[in-house]
C-alpha cells in the first residue's frame, strides 16, 4: 500500500509548520507568492491529493459554483460559460452546468441539485417560460448567493450582469434606418423577459427619434426560435404594404426570416434587410452574412463570476447589497443589411457600467 501523502509531510519536506502549509495551498494573502510557489512545487512533487470533503467542511465551502443555462444549443449560452469557467479556474472553483430547455419546471430542479451538491453560489440566465419566480425567491430564503446574466429579474435582489439591450436594438433599427429602409419590422421576443422587451421599446425609440411613425402592424409576437422567424416572415409578406426591413429580436428568429424570405424569392438585403442580435457563430456564414449586435459574451460571463464571489464572500449576507453590470453592445454589420455597401462608423471598444 502507498503511503498516502498529508500536508504534514510537506511540512517536513520544508522544514515548515502544516499551518503554513495549509494557508499556501489556500491561497492565504498572508504567505508570501515566493512560499506559495514552492509549497505548491513541493505538494505536486509529492503528489499530494488535497481532501476536498475535509477542506469544505473546515471552511464552510465546497469551491463548487452551479450554472443554469436555458440551452445548451445557443452558442451564445456556451460562450458566457466559457467566460465563467476560464474565472472559476483561476479562483479554484469547479462548475457543475444544468440546462433548463427553457422550463420553469426544470429550472427549478436544477436549484434542487446545486442545493444538494451544496454549492456555494448559483449562476442562472431565466428560462423564457418562467413566469412565477418563488423558485429564485426560496433561493433568497436559503441565503445561497444567486446572480443573474443576460436574462434578469431586477424585483429578485440578486445581482445582474446584462448588455444595454435598449440601446443595441436602437443602434440596430437606426443602422436599418441609415441604410435607406423605411418600413422597418420587429420580430419580438416574450414580453415578461425583460430583454426582450428592451429590444422592442429599443426598436421603437429608434424610430421615433428618426421620425418614423411606430406602425404595430409591422410588430410580430415571436417566440425566439427558427419557426418564429418563418412564421413572421409569412406574415410580413401577406401585408398589402410590407416592410422592407426587419430588426430581429436574436439571431435564430433572424435565420428563420432568411430562409422563409429567400424560399419566396425575396432579395436580401436589397428587397429586405435584415438584423439580429446575439451574434451567434452561424451568422458570418450566411448567405448573406448576417448582421447582428454581438454582446460581449465572454466578458458578461467573467462579470457573473465576479459578482458572484462578492456575494460569496462577503461577511454579512443580510447586509450585502447586489450590483448590475451593463456592458455596452457592438454592433457588426454585414451583407443581410447594407443596401448601401458601407458600413458606418463605430467606435467599437469593451466596456461596462455598474449600477449599484
Amino acid at each position: 500500500m502507498s503511503l498516502k501523502i498529508t500536508i504534514s509531510h510537506i511540512a517536513k519536506a520544508l522544514n515548515t509548520t502544516p499551518a503554513t502549509v495549509s494557508r499556501a495551498l489556500n491561497n492565504h494573502p498572508g504567505i508570501s507568492e515566493k512560499t506559495k510557489k514552492l509549497v505548491q512545487e513541493t505538494a505536486e512533487k509529492m503528489n499530494y491529493h488535497r481532501n476536498k470533503i475535509a477542506s469544505s467542511l473546515r471552511s464552510g465551502k465546497t469551491h463548487v459554483i452551479g450554472v443554469i443555462i436555458p440551452s445548451a444549443e445557443i452558442n451564445f449560452f456556451g460562450s458566457v460559460v466559457h467566460g465563467i469557467e476560464s474565472m472559476a479556474n483561476l479562483n479554484g472553483y469547479n462548475v457543475l452546468l444544468y440546462q433548463s430547455n427553457e422550463s420553469r419546471d426544470s429550472e427549478e430542479k436544477g436549484l434542487q441539485t446545486f442545493f444538494g451538491a451544496r454549492v456555494d453560489g448559483i449562476i442562472v440566465s431565466i428560462a423564457k417560460n418562467t413566469h412565477d419566480y418563488s423558485h429564485f425567491i426560496n433561493v433568497k430564503r436559503r441565503g445561497v448567493p444567486l446572480v443573474f446574466f443576460d436574462r434578469a429579474n431586477d424585483d429578485l435582489g440578486f445581482s445582474s450582469v446584462v448588455v444595454d439591450d435598449y440601446q443595441g436594438a436602437f443602434t440596430a433599427t437606426e443602422h436599418l434606418i441609415q441604410q435607406g429602409y423605411r418600413r422597418i419590422a420587429h420580430v419580438s421576443g416574450p414580453q415578461h423577459i425583460k430583454i426582450f422587451n428592451d429590444r422592442l421599446k429599443g426598436y421603437m425609440g429608434a424610430l421615433q427619434a428618426n421620425k418614423i411613425k411606430v406602425d404595430f402592424d409591422l410588430i410580430y409576437d415571436g417566440n425566439v426560435s427558427i419557426e418564429s422567424g418563418k412564421d413572421a416572415a409569412n406574415y410580413f409578406l401577406s401585408l398589402k404594404n410590407k416592410p422592407d426591413a426587419v430588426f430581429a429580436v436574436e439571431d435564430f428568429t433572424a435565420l428563420g426570416l432568411i430562409k422563409e424570405l429567400k424560399d419566396n424569392q425575396v432579395k436580401i438585403p436589397e428587397e429586405m434587410g435584415i438584423i439580429g442580435f446575439a451574434n451567434e457563430l452561424f451568422g458570418e456564414h450566411l448567405s448573406p452574412p448576417l448582421s447582428t449586435v454581438d454582446q460581449q459574451t465572454v466578458m458578461m460571463g467573467k462579470e457573473a463570476f465576479r459578482l458572484l464571489m462578492e456575494s460569496i464572500n462577503h461577511k454579512d449576507r443580510k447586509e450585502f447589497k447586489p450590483s448590475k453590470v451593463v456592458l455596452e453592445p457592438v454592433p457588426i454589420y454585414r451583407e443581410s443589411s447594407m443596401k448601401k455597401m458601407e458600413i458606418p462608423k463605430k467606435k467599437i471598444r469593451n466596456s461596462a457600467r455598474v449600477v449599484r
